[in-house]
């Protein structure tokens, strides 16, 4: 159990009410939780799984095999009956598993892990492979971890992205965003969509009503926390036809197939909760949950999430 907040007195009377009721045990500053790493100092917070992905490299055999870049290669699709099945899935279902836990503090692995996810129920040979590469990157960033500076600005802001019928079996979109308080990544999702958008524009669209969700839900969190948001939120896209679909309040014939709670994305649009500024495909921060990038590429959006490798001065533990 983690217990934290600002006002230390009432950290103390409630430890001392718990104590009261159950057998319990003061283990002092928080350093490991459940496989989550924390690194305090002066600078910020780091969080990161280095002895959770140290445990999932010797399960999958790889101590001695060669690092790589990125996750996963670039422009290869896998498809669900690609070569032959395993004999036996049960090493498969165990890393995937686990790489699902490690995504926890590790988003440059999200969409990766989001593709092997779908075969589980029958995993092949070639599905183990992209697995094998996924764990090969974590060992040469197994110390990589989210960064949450001191003194952030605590503003709201968001970028959404979709991969239009990247999936080759069923050629549905992915859909991935995420979401910052100040500079610090606090939300992120990849996830295929459950419709197959007819248009590049219909599944960007989707991609921001679901990010919209999110927003509006963190807004609230956030208020109830004491950090109202009181200015509309941007959300970052980078498809002018999905943007102009949102601010347009005339309902265009090509956008009466997109289901009514897509829609909803408008009336938070019209109560300011969002805004909705363009930007440049090479500044799309969600991109990298959307797809499978070059190893530049990769390395410039894992700096923008705030993914660093524990530096030296958290390495002697808590401050």
């Amino acid at each position: 159990m983690v217990i934290t907040g600002s006002d230390l007195a009432s950290i103390q009377r409630l430890k001392q009410q718990l104590q009261s009721a159950f057998h319990m045990k003061d283990l002092g500053t928080l350093h490991y939780f459940l496989g989550l790493e924390v690194h305090s100092t002066f600078k910020g917070i780091l969080l990161h799984q280095h002895k959770y992905a140290t445990d999932l490299i010797s399960m999958a055999g790889l101590e001695s095999a060669n690092p790589v870049d990125t996750p996963l290669e670039v422009n290869v699709k896998y498809h669900r009956d690609d070569g032959d099945l395993l004999p036996d899935p049960l090493l498969y279902l165990q890393l995937v598993g686990s790489l699902n836990y490690l995504t926890i503090t590790r988003p440059d692995i999200s969409f990766a892990v989001q593709q092997v996810s779908q075969f589980m129920h029958s995993p092949r040979h070639l599905h183990l492979a992209a697995v094998r590469r996924i764990i090969r990157y974590l060992k040469g960033t197994s110390h990589r971890g989210l960064f949450f500076p001191t003194g952030i600005t605590p503003k709201l802001s968001a970028y959404s992205d979709a991969d239009w019928a990247g999936c080759p079996d069923t050629r549905r979109s992915v859909t991935g965003w995420c979401m910052f308080l100040g500079s610090s990544l606090i939300s992120w999702k990849s996830k295929k969509q459950a419709r197959v958008s007819k248009s590049s524009t219909e599944s960007e669209y989707r991609a921001m009503s679901a990010a919209c969700s999110e927003i509006i839900w963190l807004r609230g969190l956030l208020a109830e926390l004491g950090f109202p948001q009181t200015e509309p939120t941007s959300l970052y896209a980078d498809n002018t036809s999905a943007i102009q679909i949102v601010a347009n309040t005339v309902f265009h014939e090509r956008t009466k197939h997109i289901e009514v709670d897509c829609h909803s994305i408008r009336d938070a649009y019209d109560d300011r909760l969002i805004a909705l500024p363009h930007v440049s495909t090479q500044f799309q921060v969600a991109d990298i949950l959307t797809k499978a990038v070059p190893r530049p590429r990769h390395q410039f959006l894992v700096s923008k999430l705030m993914l660093v490798d524990q530096p030296h001065q958290f390495e002697g533990g808590c401050e």
